[in-house]
C-alpha cells in the first residue's frame, strides 16, 4: 500500500524519510515540488499527484507536508486519514508537531512509524496501543536509553492488540471514575454589507477524556440529532445503532480522544453573534490619503463574552501605509502583503472596540478595489451556536450500576459525569 513517507518543510527540504518496502529515491518528490511552485497557498497543492510510476498522496499540517508514495492505486482518503493519524500521534507524543520537534525525536519518530505501518499497511494507530508499545519520551528516559543503548519499544505485546476492542487496554483502574466531554464548534460564514448571512456552516467536534475502570459501555443521545448534515466517528462507535436509533453507543478508549466530528450547513440555524460597522474611503486620492473606521460589537451571544477577536483587512495594493488609533488591542500593517491585522481581544458591551485613522496612498491614484473583504476570527466559551443539546448519557459495564442523566458543569457545551 504505502511504500514510503517523506516529511517536507515549507522550504521544500526533505528532512526525514521512511521506507517500508523498496527504497524510493527522493527524486520522486520533484513532481510534488512542481505542484508546490504552481500553488499560491499550501492548501492549493492537489492531495493526489499521479506520476508515471507512483502516486503521491499528501497533506499539509503544522507547516509541514507529509507525502506518502504508493506504487499502485489505493483509496486516497484511506491514505489521507492515515497521514492525519500520524500527525495526531506526533502531537500526542511531543505536544506539538514541528520540524524542530521531529528532528529532536528522530528515534521515537522512526519507532512510531515502524509500529503504525506493517509492510506498508496500517497496523497500530490507536494512542493507547502505541503508548504500551513505545513509551513517550522524557528527559530521564532519553538519558537512560543513550547510556544503556536501549530503545523505547516494549518487549511485551500490548494487552488490547489481540482483543476485539483494540483501542482500549485491559486492566484499567482508577480511584476516581470520571468522564469529560467537550463540544467544540467552528463557524464559517459570509456576511454581506447589510449584515445578512450569505453563507454559513458549522464544523463541530466532541472531544472526550475518559478515566473509567474496567470495560465501560456508554451510550450518548441528543435532543436534536437531525441537526447533523454529515458525521464522522471514532472506530469505537457502533455505527449500526447510530443509523437506526441516532444514539452513540461505544466502549471508549482510555484517556483523551475525539469521539465524533459533525457538519451543519443549514443557514437558518446559524446565528452570527458578532457584527461590524466599517467605513473605508479611498476614492478621493488627489491628496494621497484615505480614511478607515471600523467598529465591532456583539450581536447574539446569550450573555456570553466574545474573546480572542482578530480582524484582518486585505487592503488594496496601492496602499502605502496605515496610521490608525485603536481604543482597544493592537494593530499591525504588513506593507508586503498589504494586510491590516487588528488584535481586538475581548469585546466589552460597555465600550465597543473601534479603530480609525488615515491611509497613505500615492497621489492621483485610481483605486479600483476599494471594498476589501474583512475577515473576523473570534471565540465564545460556554456556547454552542448550533443549539446542539445532550439528552442522556447511560453507562453500563463491569462493577457499574446503570447511570442515567447528565450532570452539567458551569460551561455550556461541556459536561462531565462523576461516579
Amino acid at each position: 500500500m504505502i511504500h514510503s513517507l517523506f516529511i517536507i518543510n515549507s522550504a521544500c527540504d526533505v528532512f526525514i524519510e521512511k521506507h517500508w518496502k523498496s527504497i524510493i529515491s527522493r527524486s520522486v518528490c520533484d513532481y510534488f515540488f512542481d505542484q508546490h511552485r504552481k500553488a499560491i497557498n499550501p492548501e492549493d497543492i492537489p492531495p493526489v499527484i499521479a506520476t508515471p510510476h507512483h502516486y503521491l498522496i499528501s497533506i499539509y499540517r503544522c507547516g509541514l507536508y507529509f507525502v506518502a508514495v504508493c506504487m499502485t492505486e489505493v483509496p486516497p482518503l484511506f491514505v489521507i486519514e492515515f497521514l492525519h493519524r500520524v500527525v495526531d500521534t506526533f502531537e500526542d507524543y511531543f505536544s506539538e508537531c514541528s520540524e524542530n520537534v521531529v528532528k529532536d525525536n528522530y528515534v521515537v519518530v522512526y519507532e512510531l512509524l515502524d509500529e503504525m505501518l506493517d509492510n506498508g499497511f496500517p497496523l497500530a494507530t490507536e494512542s493507547n496501543i502505541l503508548k504500551e508499545l513505545i513509551k513517550p519520551p522524557n528527559i530521564l528516559r532519553t538519558i537512560a536509553n543513550s547510556v544503556t543503548g536501549k530503545s523505547n519499544v516494549s518487549a511485551t505485546l500490548p494487552s488490547g492488540q489481540l482483543s476485539n476492542v483494540p483501542w482500549r487496554r485491559s486492566g484499567v483502574k482508577y480511584t476516581n471514575n470520571e468522564a469529560y466531554f467537550d463540544v467544540i464548534e467552528e463557524v464559517d460564514a459570509i456576511i454581506d454589507k447589510g449584515g445578512s448571512t450569505v453563507f454559513a456552516e458549522i464544523q463541530g467536534y466532541i472531544d472526550c477524556s475518559i478515566k473509567l475502570t474496567g470495560m465501560p459501555d456508554l451510550s450518548l443521545s441528543f435532543m436534536n440529532p437531525r441537526l447533523f448534515d454529515d458525521v464522522s466517528f471514532h472506530p469505537c462507535v457502533r455505527f449500526k445503532r447510530w443509523e437506526s436509533e441516532r444514539i452513540l453507543s461505544f466502549i471508549p478508549p482510555d484517556g483523551n480522544f475525539r469521539l465524533m466530528s459533525y457538519h451543519i450547513g443549514s443557514q437558518g440555524i446559524v446565528a452570527i453573534p458578532i457584527y461590524i460597522r466599517h467605513m473605508l474611503a479611498l476614492k478621493e486620492t488627489t491628496t494621497g490619503s484615505g480614511r478607515l473606521d471600523i467598529t465591532v460589537g456583539p450581536k447574539q451571544t446569550l450573555g456570553r463574552t466574545i474573546e480572542n477577536v482578530v480582524i484582518e483587512v486585505p487592503m488594496p495594493k496601492s496602499v502605502l501605509n496605515c496610521t490608525l488609533i485603536p481604543n482597544q488591542g493592537k494593530h499591525s500593517f504588513d506593507p508586503v502583503s498589504k494586510v491590516l491585522t487588528w488584535e481586538v481581544g475581548r469585546i466589552e458591551t460597555t465600550k465597543l472596540p473601534n479603530i480609525k485613522g488615515t491611509i497613505s496612498l500615492p497621489v492621483s491614484t485610481v483605486v479600483t478595489d476599494s471594498n476589501p473583504v474583512i475577515n473576523v476570527k473570534f471565540t465564545i466559551n460556554q456556547l454552542a451556536l448550533s443549539g446542539l443539546k445532550v439528552n442522556r448519557l447511560d453507562m453500563y459495564g463491569e462493577k457499574y450500576k446503570p447511570f442515567k442523566g447528565v450532570k452539567y458543569i458551569t460551561k455550556a457545551g461541556k459536561f462531565q459525569v462523576r461516579m
